[in-house]
This record gives structure tokens, C-alpha cells and sequence, in this order.
């Protein structure tokens, strides 16, 4: 078993553990619950008992101070007597509730008859009153406390679950980066050889205007190299020209896309100096246009607009392609999401971590509406 094995198994055992503590512990609040309620109950037989004896007893005949002392101590448990005739008496009813307000005591006995069983009392084999009783604010505690228990669980289930997100992303993360490093590491190797073959072809009576063109894809797998080698590090941040580096990365692909998609291109005459890493922040020009064309299937319009604002520079990239549904606005920047056939969803999920994390910018879905298109913004704070 490995190391993340074990982890899993670990955390299921917390999880299992913490749900049987709980489990225990409302199994204890409800037998505890119940324990108080028949308490309450057997204090009420005694009061019933010591009002039956105080009411029947013989005149002149000497009853003693227990049912006195019974019926005086009944101060936690509101209830409500009613005599075969008809007479009502109360105790320990809500401050806002009067004796003589007939109607709100009617809808009290509704109410205790709903939360106990009445107490009727009988003498000499016949009733000659009842009690409705309600719970005490002891009982009326403690049944809130399962349901904030129950909270308290679920508050603790969704911790344990944001922990168990967190720590999965961030060993998707880490694998990412690896594998990414390790793809650089790779690519470097063939990557010096053909540095060499070209300085041999100068040397040899080669066309130099193909040497020239393997040179240009040479510089590019360059870029391509240094990109992945710096994902999973925080990149150094120089102050670029925003204009110039947006349109060098356009060209880069208005130059190699077919001919069917037109790209154009609205930018400032005056330079925008913000702080940038050149080659991530191309990767994700790049990205975003690859993207576009995707979605247009190789074919329609696409526009790259920057725009100087005050403290901001906003670049906006849009495409006449088929659009992205409003819910999925926010998804399509998770690892691993893409409405691709054979994506692999990380294209936007690296561009938000460049622009968000690195920039300390913003990237996001401006506009989408079905077969018309979709706007993708990117806002850096400006030097």
C-alpha cells in the first residue's frame, strides 16, 4: 500500500469515526430527552396528587406541608388545569399570556396536548380535572441540540470534504507541474542536438532560407520548453510593453492559422508598460486564440482589442465560434473541464493560474451567446 493509499484510508477512517461519535452522541441526547420528559411527567402526577389532596381534604383536618411544598415547587413546567366545571387555572405561563385571555389559552391547550399527553385527575374513580402541561425551557434546550449537533456534522463533513478537495488538487497540481518539468527536461535533449545539425547545414550548401525556417521552429520549441520548466515555480516578472507582446503573439499565429480565419487586431499606439513574464503570458494569447479557432471549426473572425484603461489594461480576445453555455462560464477554468471530444482540459485552467496567480490579473468568459461567439477577458494592473 502506498503513501496516497494510505492517506485515503486514513481519511475514511476519520470519517467513519467522527460519524459513529456523533451517532452516539444524539443516541444519548435522545434517551436523555426522553429521561427529562418523564421526569416531567412524574412531576406532574405529584402536583396533580397534592391538588387532589389539598382540594378533597377534610375541613379542619391537618394534611401536613408536603403537598403545600409539592405544589408551590411546580415553577419550571407551564401548565394549565381544568377543572369538570369548567374553572381554569395556570402556572408559570409566558409573561404575555393573562389568565383571562380565554382565547390564547385555548389555543395553549392545543398546543401542550400536542407536545404531552394531558394528566387527568380522579377521585373516588371519577375525573374532576385535567392538566395540560408543555414542555419546560429545559426540554425545549436540549431538543435543539440534536439539530445543532446535525449542523455541527454536516459543517464538519463539508470541512473534511474541502480538505479532501484541496489536498486532491493540489496533488493534481503537483503531478502537473512534474510531469510538466519532466516533459521540458525531455525536450531538451533532441533540442541541443538539432542546434548543432543547423550550425553543420550553414556550414554545408544548404538553402539558407531553410536553415533560417528551422531555426525559427527551433526558437520556438525553445519557448515551448522554457514555458513547461517554469510551471509549478513562481515566474520572474519584468516590465514589458503589453501592446507589443500581444501583438507579437497574434502574429505569431496569424501567420501559421489557415487562411479561412481572419484575424484582426485593435491596439494602442502608445506603449502600456505593466509587469509581465513574456513567454507565459504569450502561452496564454496563444491559448486563447487556439481556442477561438477551435471553436469556430478553422473558420470565421477573430479580434484581439486592448484597451489602456486607468489603473488597468484590458485585453479582450473574441471569436465568431459556436459560444459557451452561461453555466459553464466559471467551469471551464477547473482542471480537467472541457467540452472537447479530446481535450484534456488545462489549456484555460494554466491561463487563469498565469493571469491570477502570477499577474495577480484577471481572466474570465466577458460575453457568449450560441452560434454568435464568445469574449474572453484578461485585465494586469498597469505600472
Amino acid at each position: 500500500m502506498n503513501i496516497t493509499e494510505d492517506k485515503n484510508v486514513l481519511r475514511w477512517v476519520i470519517i467513519g469515526f467522527s460519524v459513529v461519535t456523533v451517532s452516539i452522541i444524539l443516541w444519548n441526547t435522545y434517551v436523555f430527552f426522553q429521561g427529562v420528559k418523564e421526569m416531567e411527567r412524574k412531576n406532574i402526577a405529584e402536583y396533580a396528587t397534592a391538588v387532589k389532596d389539598l382540594q378533597n381534604a377534610p375541613k379542619n383536618a391537618y394534611i401536613g406541608d408536603l403537598g403545600f411544598t409539592v405544589a408551590q415547587n411546580m415553577t419550571s413546567i407551564p401548565l394549565i388545569r381544568v377543572t369538570y366545571k369548567g374553572e381554569i387555572s395556570t402556572r408559570n405561563l409566558p409573561a404575555n399570556i393573562e389568565e383571562t385571555d380565554t382565547v390564547r389559552i385555548k389555543q395553549l391547550i392545543e398546543i401542550y396536548k400536542s407536545q404531552n399527553e394531558p394528566y387527568i385527575i380522579n377521585y373516588e374513580g371519577k375525573p374532576i380535572s385535567t392538566i395540560y402541561y408543555g414542555n419546560s425551557d429545559v426540554i425545549n434546550k436540549i431538543k435543539y441540540y440534536p439539530l445543532a449537533l446535525v449542523v455541527v456534522m454536516v459543517l464538519f463533513s463539508f470541512v473534511i470534504w474541502f480538505f479532501y478537495r484541496s489536498t486532491k488538487a493540489s496533488e493534481q497540481n503537483k503531478l502537473w507541474a512534474g510531469m510538466a518539468k519532466e516533459s521540458a527536461h525531455q525536450i531538451g535533449t533532441p533540442l541541443s542536438s538539432l542546434v548543432g545539425w543547423t550550425h553543420i547545414l550553414r556550414d554545408s550548401k544548404v538553402e539558407p532560407s531553410y536553415i533560417d525556417e528551422m531555426e525559427k521552429d527551433i526558437n520556438r520549441l525553445k519557448t515551448i520548453t522554457d514555458r513547461f520548466s517554469k510551471i509549478g515555480s513562481v515566474p520572474k516578472l519584468v516590465k514589458a510593453d503589453v501592446v507589443e507582446e500581444t501583438r507579437q503573439a497574434t502574429d505569431y499565429l496569424k501567420n501559421r492559422v489557415s487562411k479561412l480565419v481572419e484575424i484582426t487586431m485593435d491596439l494602442p499606439e502608445q506603449p502600456i508598460p505593466v509587469l509581465l513574464n513574456k513567454e507565459l503570458y504569450a502561452w496564454v494569447i496563444e491559448n486563447l486564440i487556439k481556442n477561438g479557432i477551435d471553436a469556430m471549426k478553422g473558420k470565421g473572425a477573430l479580434h484581439v482589442f486592448v484597451k489602456a484603461e486607468v489603473r488597468q489594461v484590458s485585453i479582450q480576445i473574441s471569436d465568431t465560434g459556436k459560444g459557451i453555455s452561461k453555466n459553464d462560464w466559471k467551469r471551464i477554468f477547473t482542471p480537467g473541464f472541457t467540452t472537447k471530444k479530446r481535450g484534456w482540459g488545462l489549456g484555460l485552467s494554466l491561463a487563469k493560474r498565469i493571469i491570477h496567480d502570477y499577474h495577480k490579473g484577471k481572466i474570465k468568459v466577458m460575453d457568449s451567446k450560441k452560434n454568435v461567439g464568445t469574449t474572453f477577458e484578461i485585465t494586469i494592473d498597469r505600472i
